[in-house]
């Protein structure tokens, strides 16, 4: 009798640690990740930030703040255990301020630092101008170039910045100038030398999506970039275009979900590299079923293997992409709780063999448009996330580190 009352009461314990360890299925399942919250340079109300792993082997935070009808972009540095004093890069009152196509700050090895911002061309709605500045200290900013040459009051935005070995960035955008006749949107890229000089300027494709943000990463074949497409029949699927031995290649699916919607989603795919391994990001909602997918490259995106399917359950998309060796990468994303109520900040490592692990939860944030898309890059072995958060419908940028 006693050996039977011990088992029962052995068997009631686990099943509460059971209900305990399971209670919330949406949690946090991994116990070997774990975030930590830490401070962010960005003091009060703030939104857009962007996180970069940059040549100059240093994190960069970058975001934007309103003051009165003024919007102002700020940056900073990771020094180790906090953030450097936040620097302004530039202000204006005609910014074109947009939750999806945000401001950021790029590097090359040699420390000098390339920041755009879009700027109003006329009273359109959707008229504005890419604008670059760039700076050697991150305290003293150079006046502006705009890289795209057409001159048109039309869309040019969704910026893509890629530091090249020689100090140059490689730079692409979304670029409007055949709308106002009613024509397609397209993609075009520039080189911009250490002194803002352009040249090269160049259309990659004549047709995408008008409004998904562009990505892009450095191989050792050259630069990529990805983007979402726009065929005639209304396929938004992720394509990618590469630069080998100088010249761009013709566009080429990086895999065909054949999502067909007759609008822009905006929500564009990411990418990343070490080598000529490669991975890419994306969500789709191809056959009415939302999909975050990853899919790998071993020959800097010529070809893919099958893709990783991250997340069908409730995914928003808005992913992000960081290469964690040749190997190995971690996605983030934005979800929904199976009710639909709660909206997540997640994560999850994946490899080129098709593994996974349990999915973390980064944070809790909202599915509003003004909750941006979260950040998240790789920096002495920790990935660090960042996000705006709606509390009080004020927003405000927050931060975590996961250490790996």
């Amino acid at each position: 009798m006693r050996r039977i009352k011990y088992l029962c009461l052995l068997s009631f314990f686990l099943f509460v640690w059971a209900c305990q360890s399971n209670r919330n299925t949406e949690g946090r399942q991994s116990t070997s990740m774990q975030p930590t919250s830490i401070g962010t340079p960005a003091e009060g109300a703030g939104s857009l930030p962007y996180l970069l792993n940059g040549a100059d082997g240093q994190l960069h935070l970058s975001w934007v703040t309103t003051e009165a009808d003024t919007a102002v972009l700020w940056h900073a540095v990771w020094q180790g255990e906090g953030w450097s004093e936040a620097k302004k890069v530039a202000a204006g009152s005609n910014w074109f301020v947009n939750w999806a196509d945000y401001p950021m700050v790029s590097s090359n090895s040699s420390g000098q630092l390339l920041a755009h911002y879009l700027a109003k061309s006329s009273e359109g709605t959707y008229s504005y101008d890419v604008n670059l500045t760039s700076s050697v200290d991150g305290k003293a900013w150079s006046e502006t170039v705009v890289p795209h040459l057409d001159g048109t009051p039309t869309e040019h935005g969704f910026v893509t910045m890629l530091p090249e070995n020689n100090g140059q960035f490689t730079v692409a955008w979304l670029d409007g100038r055949h709308t106002a006749e009613e024509g397609p949107m397209t993609l075009r890229s520039a080189t911009i030398s250490s002194d803002l000089q352009i040249s090269d300027e160049v259309e990659l494709d004549d047709r995408v999506c008008d409004c998904c943000q562009t990505g892009g990463a450095m191989t050792d074949n050259g630069p990529v970039i990805v983007y979402r497409n726009r065929s005639e029949v209304e396929w938004r699927d992720i394509f990618i275009v590469r630069k080998v031995n100088g010249q761009w290649t013709s566009p080429q699916p990086v895999f065909e979900d054949q999502w067909e919607i007759a609008g822009c989603p905006v929500n564009g795919p990411r990418v990343d590299a070490i080598g000529n391994d490669l991975v890419v990001a994306w969500y789709t909602a191809a056959a009415s079923q939302p999909k975050v997918q990853a899919i790998f490259s071993t020959d800097s995106g010529e070809t893919f293997g099958e893709p990783i399917v991250i997340d069908r359950d409730k995914p928003l998309g808005r992913v992000d992409v960081v290469m964690l060796d040749q190997k190995r990468a971690a996605v983030s994303w934005l979800t929904q709780s199976k009710d639909g109520e709660k909206t997540y900040v997640k994560a999850k490592i994946i490899s080129n063999k098709g593994t996974s692990e349990p999915s973390l939860i980064i944070a809790e944030t909202s599915a509003e448009r003004a909750s941006g898309f979260p950040q998240m890059a790789l920096h002495s072995d920790a990935l660090f996330f960042a996000w705006t958060s709606l509390n009080n419908k004020t927003p405000e940028i927050q931060m975590a580190r996961v250490a790996l």
